[in-house]
């Protein structure tokens, strides 16, 4: 078994290893960002994927990367890890029926809790503490998922017609056009913006650029959160007006990386 995964700020990424890891058989994690991620499907019958739910759906980045490589699906079990901050319904069941459309065998699901990563909703955001205990109940959560699947007996989590109808009716119905397309609203503020380049850099989708010494922003933002969670200036919003808190994993996890791409 192999891990595929996207992940904005390190949730999705840390979920799919601490799984891998409990699982056994010394399997390893790629990003659907890795040229070699492909190449590694194509190899293996089992795999988990993980992602962070997106107003109870799947990100516009990963579904396009499932349907644009739509043949690489058929026969390959999966097992789906759905991360999110608050609520996704059937977060699992959304990619579940995607890869089924292509063959795909979908073997278990799994939501999992995790600090929030939209840095610039006040209302979103938790105290240390809080985050910190959440990463330690999903990673006890996962342990025991992946015993569970081991043993021939995996969660199901979101994968149901109770699940769908939560997803659907819960949020998906009302914030359909939020995630359908690509997002044109990332905003930079030019006045705080030191021209420093890391959004550019770490930009999944290369939709941030420099332009007079500036970031800008095109209009395909896949709201991933991960620019403005490591903005040294705190310069970029999405949703809200302000950067609130930045968050990334290993703040929560007090622990320090020399290079901010090991993160994702």
């Amino acid at each position: 078994m192999i891990g595929i995964y996207f992940s904005g700020t390190g949730n999705s990424k840390h979920c799919v290893e601490r799984f891998l890891e409990a699982y056994g058989k010394g399997g390893q994690a790629f990003s659907i960002e890795d040229e070699t991620a492909l190449y590694r499907i194509r190899e293996q019958d089992e795999i988990v994927m993980g992602y962070p739910v997106q107003y109870s759906n799947v990100p516009k980045i990963l579904r396009d990367y499932i349907v644009q490589n739509q043949g690489v699906w058929r026969g390959k079990k999966v097992f789906i890890m759905a991360t999110m901050g608050l609520f996704s319904g059937d977060g699992a069941g959304v990619l579940a029926r995607l890869l089924r459309r292509y063959g795909g065998i979908v073997i278990g699901g799994l939501h999992l809790k995790m600090p929030d990563s939209i840095c610039d909703e006040k209302a979103l955001k938790r105290p240390l503490g809080d985050n910190r205990k959440l990463i330690a109940a999903s990673e006890l959560k996962t342990e025991r998922a992946a015993r569970a699947l081991r043993q021939g007996n995996p969660p199901r989590e979101g994968l149901g017609l109770f699940y769908h109808l939560a997803g659907l009716f819960g949020q998906r119905i009302y914030f359909y056009n939020r995630t359908k397309h690509y997002s044109d609203r990332l905003k930079i503020d030019a006045d705080k913006c030191t021209g420093c380049g890391k959004c550019a850099e770490l930009c999944p989708m290369g939709n941030i650029y420099l332009e007079n010494s500036k970031a800008a922003a095109a209009d395909a933002c896949t709201m991933c959160y991960r620019c403005i969670s490591r903005c040294p200036a705190q310069a970029i919003t999405l949703l809200g007006k302000r950067v609130v808190e930045q968050g990334y994993l290993e703040k929560y996890l007090d622990t320090a990386l020399e290079d901010d791409k090991n993160l994702y």
